[in-house]
Parts: C-alpha cells; sequence; structure tokens
C-alpha cells in the first residue's frame, strides 16, 4: 500500500477487530508499516496488552506522535457498513476506530511518509501506541513512559491524535485536560425497626447529609484555561427489600473532575473529613484516573495553530475541557498536545470520518513536522 495516502493503512487498520485487550494483529499492521520506512520498532507487551515504540533518527529536535489501536466495541444496534469491514462511501471511511483513533494513527504515518520522501532533513520522530487506551489503561501508556525513562528517552514535544474537535477540523487543540477521580462511600449505622428508630442508626441519613455538605459548595470557580471543578453524585445504593427496617449499610458513588487548582491527594483528604463529620463508622474507597495538568501555551503550540489555520483556514482554540486521555501520562515525560479528527461519530454506530477530513489532517501532521525540524 502507499503510505504516503493514510486511506489504505486506515481501512487496513480499522479491518482489525483490536476491541480492547484484544490486538488482533492492528499493531502487526503498524509495525510493518513503519519498518519499511525505516523505523526501528521496539513491540513492548505488559501483561495481555500489545503496544509499541516507534523512532527514526537519534538527534534532536525529537517530535512524538502517540495514540491508540484500541477501540470499543460495535455496541447495539445494526451498522449501515460492517464495523470492522473499513468501507468507504459518500466520501466517508466507515468503522469502529475510524475517528477514534486509527484513522489519525494513518495520518501520522502519510504524514511521516510525505515528509521523509521530501529528503528534509530531521533529528528524531517517534510514534507510542498504545492497545489499552480504552480499556482500564494500566498495561498502555502509563507503562510505556516508564519503559521511555528508564531508557532516558524524552522527546521534546508530543501530539497525541485524539478527535479533540466538536463539528469541524481545526476547531480545538487540547492543551490540558481536568483530572477524574471516582470515590465509593459505604456508611454503616444500626439495623432496627423503623417503629423504634432510637434503638437504631439509620446511615442512609447520614449518608444523605454527607451528600448536602458535598454537593453545597462549588469546588472553585475555574480559572483561564479550566471550568470550574465539577462533583457529581452517580449512585445512591441502599438495597433494601423491606419497607419497616432500617438498614445497616447505605453506599454512594461519585465522581469528581477537577482542574489544576486541586490534587487527588487533597481532594481525598477533604472527602474523608467531610464524611468524619457526619458518619463514626463508614468506608472511602477512591480511584484516581488521572491528574489535572496543563501544557502552557509554547511556541511548540504555535507552530501546530499555525499548521492548523494554513491547512483549515481556522484558527483553533486552545481547551482543556472533556474526558481523560493518556496525555495525562505522557505530561509527566514531556510537553504534550492533542489534536486529531472531528469526534461526533466516536463510540457510535457507523462511526466515520470523511476522507476528506483524513487527508487534511495528514497535511496538517506533516506541516507540523515541517515547521518543527526547521
Amino acid at each position: 500500500m502507499s503510505l504516503t495516502n493514510p486511506l489504505p493503512l486506515a481501512q487496513a487498520l480499522v479491518r482489525a477487530p483490536s476491541v480492547t485487550p484484544q490486538d488482533a494483529g492492528a499493531q502487526r499492521i503498524l509495525i510493518d508499516a513503519l519498518t519499511s520506512l525505516g523505523f526501528t520498532v521496539t513491540p513492548l507487551r505488559f501483561g495481555e496488552i500489545e503496544n509499541l515504540w516507534a523512532r527514526i533518527g537519534d538527534a534532536s529536535p525529537h517530535f512524538c506522535f502517540a495514540g491508540h489501536t484500541d477501540v470499543v466495541t460495535p455496541g447495539e444496534g445494526v451498522w449501515r457498513h460492517g464495523p470492522f469491514d473499513g468501507t468507504v462511501a459518500g466520501g466517508s471511511l466507515f468503522g469502529r476506530g475510524a475517528c477514534d483513533m486509527k484513522g489519525a494513527i494513518a495520518a501520522f504515518v502519510a504524514a511521516v511518509a510525505r515528509f521523509l520522501a521530501a529528503g528534509k532533513k530531521f533529528g528524531s520522530i517517534s510514534l507510542l501506541i498504545t492497545g489499552d487506551e480504552e480499556g482500564d489503561a494500566t498495561e498502555g501508556t502509563t507503562r510505556v513512559v516508564a519503559w521511555l525513562r528508564a531508557q532516558n528517552i524524552v522527546p521534546d514535544f508530543c501530539l497525541v491524535g485524539e478527535p479533540t474537535n466538536a463539528v469541524r477540523l481545526g476547531e480545538t487543540i487540547k492543551i490540558g485536560r481536568r483530572g477524574s477521580l471516582n470515590a465509593h462511600v459505604t456508611v454503616n449505622g444500626t439495623q432496627g425497626h423503623v417503629a423504634y428508630p432510637q434503638r437504631a442508626d439509620n446511615p442512609v441519613h447520614r449518608l444523605l447529609r454527607i451528600l448536602s455538605a458535598l454537593t453545597e459548595t462549588p469546588l472553585d470557580m475555574g480559572n483561564q484555561w479550566f471550568e470550574p471543578s465539577s462533583l457529581q453524585i452517580t449512585s445512591i445504593d441502599v438495597g433494601n427489600p423491606t419497607t419497616n427496617v432500617i438498614p445497616a449499610t447505605a453506599r454512594a458513588r461519585l465522581n469528581i473532575r477537577f482542574n489544576d487548582q486541586h490534587n487527588a491527594s487533597d481532594l481525598t483528604s477533604w472527602l474523608r473529613g467531610v464524611i468524619a463529620t457526619h458518619a463514626e463508622d463508614f468506608e472511602l474507597d477512591v480511584k484516581v484516573s488521572g491528574e489535572a495538568f496543563l501544557t502552557a501555551p509554547n511556541d511548540k503550540i504555535s507552530l501546530l495553530r499555525t499548521a492548523i489555520a494554513k491547512v483549515t483556514g481556522l484558527r483553533p482554540r486552545l481547551d482543556t475541557g472533556g474526558g481523560t486521555s493518556d496525555a495525562r501520562f505522557i505530561t509527566h515525560l514531556c510537553p504534550v498536545a492533542e489534536f486529531g479528527l472531528v469526534g461526533a461519530s466516536m463510540h457510535k454506530l457507523d462511526e466515520c470520518v470523511p476522507i476528506t477530513d483524513l487527508n487534511d489532517l495528514t497535511a496538517i501532521y506533516q506541516a507540523t513536522l515541517d515547521a518543527f525540524m526547521a
């Protein structure tokens, strides 16, 4: 296949049904393509997850592309075209992962192929590709970043190809992400008859007071780059089938999406303190998906913005909204930003990407490389 055209590689990747944690040959397709361009490819398997690190050149400046070959399931319902057929229809490529984010990976490769074909001087170009972004993300990019640190490999800049645009290619660059904390709260009381509440200790009442205290005051008002942090209660569970029994336990789950005015440790301490004010006997289980981070606008991001404007005519805004991404791990290695396709169809039936967007994204990546290596 011609690697300067992103479509054939994008189709080949879509046809590999790499639903996390299965790789289904997706990374082998990529390894073969990168090897043919002259990259040295290092497969990195952690647990059951396939990852890879590929690099060409050994000098500075060092530009890294990062992304994932794993995808979510096709979901329920009937697709117009098979989710793993890689069908082109009506000017778009259909298939699971077309926009999130096998299309962007194909654009990485096509941009590099065009750059290399032009014979320009460069330092190093690398790709960090994981198979565990859509899953628990414990055996993917975070492990590769640790491996890179051990090898003393630190890119000057990394661009993650996640879909960052809502409607039109060129709208948005992500320069940071909010942190995410999930908490499970269990309040223990004393079971009893509802007619004799003085003989019981109702944990539901205590839990309701706790949740009210947690939500009555905003965590912050946001700042220049981040919207206000948000605490959302996602579940309240008692599991009591009886109408005349005060239960012994009550449970709740909540999520905090927090900006860079907080960190997970301080938020956990705050949660524990509020809960302890209303309940003596409780359990708090916290899982942190990632801390908030920000890559302050710099010359590298300016190069990316200029490349986007050159191709699309749009001046992209810098944003930190949305969910988490693997950029939360890469930020501990080097400066990182995100720019990819339009995400309107990601994780939906009939996920697709217009071929024109695929070509324009390739041109943006190539222009960014050109400017970065100049």
